[in-house]
């Protein structure tokens, strides 16, 4: 067998690194953002249409469910509890394969238990019967079974069905570790569990200016939990006290922490929802506005445009390029001594198999003391083991070891 030879190129990035640089922004939306809830659901419905394939056919089918949108209903919040008088619509679109041999699969019946588990899980207060109305209008597929095991057998790596790009990059600054982990604990079971109040809504924007840091936080605060304006700054004093304890366990730069800075107490103005979202209150989602793949987004740093979530697992290198260039450089980053930071990007051509990219770029700025020529074997080895074993990103999707949001 001849062993593959891959247009992986390794070269030096000259560049600021980014936590010399004077300015630095970076973003995560919660996951009961209008946009997060979007690519949450598209993704959802993507991994039980690929698992129901799999256990009637013992294959993944063709389909794409990255066309969602979340039209933003009406609501009424008040302390105490308020109502949702309109509610939140719910559009599922793409593509799936919906006859296969002439038997009809329950596209739509997969995809609207997948969207509605997903909300269960994510927006604690969305009453699924009252509060949201959700509405399949994913496009038939048909497909011969034959064929597709026999185009399998023939392509066991499979053919890209698009010419496009991922970019990921390692390791993630202070600020964008602050970012991150904020959010997280701020949505987490366990601060949930302690602070009831708290919508899943959240979104935390970082600056940090020199070696000074602003946290933004935008937090939906829910009206049935909390009875008056007393108890409503309460839950804001518990946001502050859980973020800062995150910015003291990454940071040593002074950091000053903002909490729903919209408020006006003088004239009755709180951020309060009846759900936990701003979604019921006209506030709209869409699949790719929000995170890219490492949970973030960063002008500051290289991204990919590309809208990963509900792309099939297989071959649609969108999300699989994404993934794996993140992958590939959180190894390099850890696994090589030297490395300042690395940025990967990879390139497929349609109909070539995924395991050969157009190009994988690897670009590295090498800590001081260290040349790019000691950094250069160990890191193609990284990106080429990755590619070989490129199949495996499918099954960590499926194993839900990765998210892509």
């Amino acid at each position: 067998m001849v062993e593959k030879v891959r247009n992986i190129v390794v070269e030096e990035l000259v560049r600021t690194p980014i936590e010399m640089q004077k300015v630095e922004l970076v973003e995560r939306k919660g996951i009961g953002h209008p946009d997060s809830i979007a690519d949450g659901i598209a993704e959802a419905v993507s991994r039980a249409l690929s698992r129901e394939y799999i256990k009637r056919y013992g294959i993944i089918l063709h389909h794409n469910t990255d066309q969602v949108e979340v039209v933003g209903g009406r609501a009424y919040p008040q302390f105490g509890g308020g109502e949702v008088i309109k509610p939140i619509y719910i559009l599922l679109s793409g593509r799936a394969v919906e006859l296969v041999d002439r038997e009809e699969f329950p596209v739509h019946q997969v995809a609207i238990k997948a969207a509605k588990d997903y909300l269960r899980k994510a927006v604690r207060h969305l009453d699924l019967e009252h509060h949201v109305v959700i509405d399949s209008r994913i496009g038939q597929g048909s497909v011969d079974l034959v064929g597709v095991f026999n185009k399998a057998k023939e392509n066991p790596i499979p053919l890209a069905n698009d010419t496009s790009f991922g970019v990921g990059y390692a390791p993630l600054s202070e600020t964008e570790k602050i970012v991150l982990e904020t959010e997280k604990l701020l949505n987490s079971d366990e601060f949930k569990k302690k602070c009831p109040a708290v919508g899943e809504d959240i979104k935390v924007m970082g600056l940090r200016k020199g070696d000074e840091i602003d946290l933004t936080i935008a937090a939906a605060i829910v009206d049935s939990e909390v009875d008056n304006p007393d108890d409503y700054m309460a839950v804001k004093e518990e946001i502050y006290e859980a973020a800062k304890g995150i910015v003291e366990e990454h940071t040593e730069r002074p950091t000053k922490i903002f909490v729903n800075t919209a408020d006006d107490p003088k004239n009755g103005i709180y951020y309060i929802t009846v759900t936990g979202t701003s979604a019921e209150a006209g506030d709209d989602g869409s699949v790719g506005r929000g995170n890219r793949v490492n949970g973030l987004i960063t002008p500051n740093r290289h991204m990919s445009m590309e809208a990963a979530a509900g792309k099939n697992p297989v071959s649609h290198v969108g999300k699989i390029y994404n993934l794996l260039s993140m992958l590939i450089a959180n190894d390099i980053a850890e696994q090589v001594e030297g490395v300042e930071e690395v940025y990967v990007r990879i390139l497929s051509q349609i109909g070539k198999p995924i395991d050969e990219p157009l190009v994988a770029s690897i670009q590295i700025i090498p800590k001081k003391g260290y040349s790019i020529d000691v950094l250069q074997k160990p890191a193609y080895e990284i990106a080429d083991e990755w590619l070989a074993n490129i199949t495996k990103i499918q099954k960590m999707i499926l194993e839900d070891k990765l998210n892509v949001f």
